[in-house]
């Protein structure tokens, strides 16, 4: 097996992303940090390629399943004849490598503890097989998960950012480090490649922890604040951005299952030049769970699954139904936080009632209100 770097140049990386790819060796466990739009995803990819060029077997994972069809669709680009790269979420992966009776929590997610001894207990049975794993959006997985994969693979390559950690079983960088050992290497990569200056400026308002990154040098409109009378009101308004930038991707977040399929409803017959998308956590296959992500249009999604996803223009639908919520909370303002740098172009935070979310107070200079 090769140990030394043997880095294979693309075109499409940036000489700081090309320069954190080469300087990871191909032994080892390795937690590599950096805000959004740094090209963390890509460069997730990029790595599992080079791993897979050592002749093991080289997964790609991921906890949500719509960045597991984003990554899958990267890595078509990028694979090596003879040397092909898996993208799977955490939640197969574990069942493909230890069954469908992986033991679990009563929350209905896996027992990290009991996997681990059974990892233990068949550590070295066959080493052949053990797998390189890559990790993309890694603060969204526990300790348990690392301390489980520091047993279960060769090597662990974990992309994060500890000021998006979305989930209820999360890891800083630090206890990410710590669980997959002391010789865990640290590497970082800098950059916003993604959001325009204003979108980013925006963002870093609700940033929690974590050092400021240096604004983007792109420079575009300022999110807007629009305060929306009903569903149809926000449908037609999403409908009319479709149709004054055809070749877009429209991301529309939204905070409830009810939201997604009024907006769906009203979308699909308001004429849209490309028929609008839906994802659903709950749909097994289908339309609702199988999307295409790289063409013009419409997707609405839920903002538990929007994380590693980017558009060129976002509206956040619902901002009213964070109305209750402490506007200093962390977990608010994380969620903000990583809603709008999904945007490259341009943002739109939506709203309904009779009174503008206390979150959304205050953005004088930020935004401008419609």
């Amino acid at each position: 097996m090769t140990t030394t770097n043997a880095p294979v140049l693309h075109p499409d990386l940036t000489q700081a992303q090309r320069d954190c790819l080469d300087a990871l060796p191909l032994t080892g466990n390795h937690v590599v940090s950096g805000p959004p739009g740094s090209g963390k995803s890509l460069l997730a990819a990029h790595r599992a390629v080079h791993l897979a060029l050592t002749g093991r077997p080289t997964v790609l994972l991921s906890r949500s399943n719509l960045l597991r069809q984003l990554l899958r669709d990267t890595l078509q680009g990028l694979t090596v004849p003879g040397a092909p790269v898996e993208a799977s979420t955490v939640h197969a992966w574990v069942l493909k490598h230890f069954g469908y009776g992986a033991p679990r929590t009563q929350d209905g997610w896996f027992d990290w503890t009991a996997l681990t001894h059974q990892a233990a207990a068949s550590l070295g049975d066959d080493e052949a097989a053990t797998p390189h794993l890559v990790v993309d959006e890694g603060q969204d997985l526990s300790p348990g998960f690392y301390r489980l994969v520091r047993l279960s693979a060769a090597s662990v390559t974990v992309f994060a950012d500890e000021c998006q950690r979305l989930t209820d079983t999360n890891s800083t960088l630090t206890e990410i480090t710590d669980a997959l050992g002391r010789a865990t290497g640290r590497a970082e990569v800098s950059g916003n490649h993604r959001n325009t200056r204003e979108i980013a400026s925006l963002a870093d308002h609700f940033r929690t922890g974590g050092s400021a990154s240096p604004m983007p040098f792109r420079s575009g409109v300022l999110p807007v604040i629009r305060h929306y009378s009903g569903a149809k009101d926000l449908a037609d308004d999403i409908a009319t951005t479709a149709a004054r930038h055809p070749a877009d991707r429209i991301g529309v977040i939204v905070n409830s299952s009810r939201m997604a399929a009024d907006l769906m409803r009203l979308l699909e017959r308001s004429g849209l030049a490309h028929e609008p998308q839906l994802y659903s956590s709950a749909a097994t296959a289908g339309r609702y769970r199988d999307l295409e992500l790289a063409r013009p249009g419409v997707v609405v999604v839920h903002r538990a699954s929007v994380k590693g996803l980017d558009f060129d223009t976002v509206v956040i639908a619902d901002a009213e139904s964070d109305s209750a919520t402490d506007p200093t909370a962390a977990t608010l303002r994380m969620a903000y936080y990583v809603m709008i740098t999904r945007a490259r172009q341009r943002l739109v935070l939506g709203w309904q009632g009779n009174r503008l979310p206390r979150h959304l107070e205050g953005l004088d200079g930020w935004v401008r209100t419609r």
